[in-house]
């Protein structure tokens, strides 16, 4: 497991300026030129990233790239940076962050090995287990994908959980249709119409999704993980100097105990709009994961 070394404001800072100048153009020179930082989001993944009632970003993620961005400021020593959001999903938020549209994507994004061709991650802030979710008059097992056979899940297009829901489908045979969807919300909202038999998604997102529903008690969520999922911030690639900062910025936060706090607020006690409670207290491998924070995409390394 690759672990890392938090770094002070000062030691970002002079790592800001002297590591930006010898490895090339960064986007910390973009953010010192234009005062400005872009947070990528998605609108439905609660807690992680989602919509107030005036509609404004907000979750758990989100919060903490908002505290990076204080770390950035302060790092590039800016008397004011200004925080833009722009929205992403699941397929837009790697082509998005590659032209520079945004500088951070602040969601529910899987940190894998195959992403590292194109994006770099912060050390993990999240660990999800993809499990299932299904109405409880549905007929079916979110345990036993077999008891899925000739009817649909949905899962997000562009995603990992989309991917193992068809490996999964394909290896054992089950005859399921897997159903692409925009974002979280609208694969809940197929389980929630029956126009799916079930939804294959990561258990923070079950969670949140259920809890917002007209009637929780009419859905089961699933306790068999079909994978660990760790969750880290994305960043461009090959890009040291941001890396640096940002990476020191969430170890900063991890060891001063913020996101652990900033994890109690958003899964342990009543969130907006509506005030729901998930109740889903913290995993024994995301435990793990803050006691020895790491960037590693390997499910492995949460074990």
């Amino acid at each position: 497991m690759k672990a890392f070394a938090a770094l002070s404001i000062a030691a970002l800072s002079a790592a800001a300026a002297a590591t930006a100048h010898a490895e090339g153009p960064s986007r910390l020179d973009k953010i010192r030129e234009t005062g400005v930082i872009t947070l990528g989001h998605p609108e439905t993944s609660v807690p992680f990233a989602y919509l107030d009632g005036n509609q404004k970003p907000i979750g758990y993620t989100v919060e903490i790239c908002q505290q990076v961005a204080q770390y950035v400021k302060e790092a590039l020593k800016l008397p004011k940076l200004e925080v833009r959001y722009n929205p992403t999903t699941s397929a837009t938020r790697i082509p998005l962050l590659a032209n520079g549209t945004i500088d951070l994507e602040c969601g529910n994004t899987t940190n894998k090995e195959d992403r590292h061709k194109f994006v770099s991650f912060a050390p993990t802030t999240f660990v999800a287990q993809v499990v299932v979710v299904a109405r409880k008059d549905g007929g079916v097992d979110p345990n036993n994908l077999a008891t899925f056979k000739g009817k649909s899940i949905a899962a997000q297009a562009g995603g990992q959980t989309f991917k193992l829901a068809s490996q999964l489908n394909a290896q054992g045979n089950l005859g399921i249709t897997i159903v692409p969807a925009k974002d979280t919300g609208e694969t809940f909202l197929m389980v929630e119409s029956g126009r799916v038999a079930g939804t294959m998604n990561d258990d923070g997102l079950a969670y949140g999704s259920v809890a917002s529903s007209k009637d929780p008690a009419a859905f089961v969520i699933g306790t068999k993980g079909y994978e660990l999922a760790p969750y880290g911030i994305m960043q461009p690639k090959d890009d040291p100097a941001f890396k640096k900062v940002v990476d020191g910025a969430v170890l900063d936060m991890i060891k001063n105990g913020k996101v652990a706090a900033l994890y109690e607020k958003y899964f342990n006690s009543p969130i907006p709009p509506k005030q729901i409670n998930l109740k889903y207290p913290m995993s024994d491998a995301f435990k793990r994961a803050l006691a020895n924070p790491t960037d590693s995409g390997d499910p492995k390394a949460y074990e």
